[in-house]
């Protein structure tokens, strides 16, 4: 790093010149900061984390005198715009879904396969980002935080009643009727908000016994053909799933589930008004808020009879990413380095329960996330089917509608209905190469 930032004082001293030359104000539009420094503008997208980040980049600014990091919590949809303006922010750290992938597959973000941080992400993590496209011979994003999701359970309850964690379908059946014969509801769902369905119930039954990524790349490759006939379709491989997705929903849920959020679950569940919840990690931090001392654990859904089939959902919660047009790529990658320190990155997660990406992380010391830990360490996971389609597909209020009681199969039809219209409508782009990236 002292190489870089030798490199890096010639840099800020040309910059210095050429404010010196003009005015302030041309000096600030040439990345100066009012001291002197190279001032690079960094995107950071998670808001419960803001203060965390904060404290992070004054260290950083603090540690070095050649860059100064400035904020910008603008959202993706600032980010999306300064992008068509030619004025990206230099770095970013941003949510990695439909809306991030666009500038990875137009080769708008800069190939960070030679630095020091990229050297240290585990192999088996590209794949997710994959799923959204690519820019051929490019390490584009680098994941920095991910986040698993899995069941909630209370393990007070369970040990009260002498349940084992379930770990085939028949076994989750039979909790479920032990639990109700206790006078104890099964699950805690909150159908009132859609996105609790799609990333909670919807995306478990999936992932716990359909190849989702072979789905969806099989789904791609149908495009417009996707129907009744095709080798893969919404109708055929989730019908299985969502069929007992539907039959949990519909037995073993709290009464009035259709009328509850995910702020009513989060102080129900703390009451302990049912014994498991669908939710990610993020819901134990407000879970704690009423309910400090409650213990909690974590397990996958089983779908199956086959516990070799026992998966937890994944996501992408923040990748790394510097824009072709930064005009500051060096100082940019100084502070890409900086973020990746294990100090820093692993104090992150930490700080989010999430799981580290880097090869030699320690798992998470949290026992209410210790559940998914050998999942996650022997890549037995999976990417959430619902972040995996286009927004114009309404997801999220299709997997409401069927545990509100319309007809999966008739969803599903719908489902691949909309999936050929999109493909038919969206234009025909061959795959970029770095050549044609300009």
């Amino acid at each position: 790093m002292a190489d870089r930032l030798r490199r890096r004082r010639g840099r800020v001293v040309t910059a210095l010149t050429v404010g010196v030359l003009g005015s302030l104000v041309g000096s600030l539009l040439a990345g100066c900061s009012a001291d002197g420094r190279e001032t690079i503008r960094f995107t950071f997208s998670k808001r419960e984390a803001l203060a965390f980040m904060n404290e992070l980049v004054a260290d950083y600014n603090a540690s070095q005198d050649d860059v100064r990091v400035e904020m910008d919590t603008s959202g993706v949809d600032v980010v999306s715009a300064s992008f068509v303006r030619g004025n990206p922010p230099d770095i970013m750290l941003a949510n990695y879904n439909f809306e991030v992938a666009r500038f990875v597959q137009r080769c708008a973000l800069s190939d960070l396969s030679g630095t020091d941080a990229s050297a240290t992400v585990r192999e088996d993590l590209q794949p997710l980002l994959d799923q959204y496209g690519s820019c051929d011979g490019r390490i584009s994003a680098l994941p920095y935080s991910v986040m698993a999701a899995s069941v909630i359970y209370n393990t007070q309850i369970f040990e009260a009643n002498g349940l084992e964690v379930p770990e085939t379908w028949d076994e989750l059946v039979d909790v479920c009727e032990a639990l109700q014969a206790a006078g104890i509801t099964p699950f805690y769902a909150t159908f009132k908000d859609d996105w609790t369905v799609g990333q909670g119930w919807y995306d478990y039954a999936i992932g716990g016994s359909v190849d989702v990524p072979d789905f969806f790349e099989g789904m791609n490759a149908e495009g417009t053909e996707v129907g009744p006939d095709s080798s893969v379709s919404f109708q055929r491989d989730f019908a299985e799933p969502m069929q007992k997705m539907t039959e949990l929903t519909s037995s073993y849920v709290n009464e009035d589930a259709p009328s509850r959020g995910y702020g009513d679950g989060n102080l129900a569940f703390g009451k302990g008004e049912a014994a498991m919840y669908l939710q990610g990690p993020w819901a134990l931090g407000e879970i704690a808020k009423s309910a400090p001392d409650l213990e909690l654990g974590t397990f996958p859904l089983p779908i199956t009879d086959d516990p070799a089939d026992l998966a937890v959902r994944v996501n992408m919660d923040l990748a790394a990413m510097i824009p072709e047009a930064s005009r500051h790529q060096e100082a940019a990658r100084d502070f890409l380095e900086y973020l990746y320190l294990p100090e820093n990155i692993e104090a992150y997660n930490a700080s989010q329960l999430g799981f580290t990406p880097t090869t030699d992380a320690p798992a998470p010391d949290d026992p209410r996330i210790e559940g998914m830990i050998p999942y996650y360490q022997e890549g037995r996971f999976y990417q959430g089917p619902s972040v995996l389609v286009p927004r114009t597909l309404p997801i999220f209020n299709y997997a409401q509608s069927m545990v509100l009681g319309t007809d999966p199969a008739r969803i599903l039809r719908t489902m691949d209905a909309d999936w050929a219209r999109i493909a038919f409508r969206a234009p025909v782009v061959a795959n970029q190469t770095e050549e044609s990236a300009g």
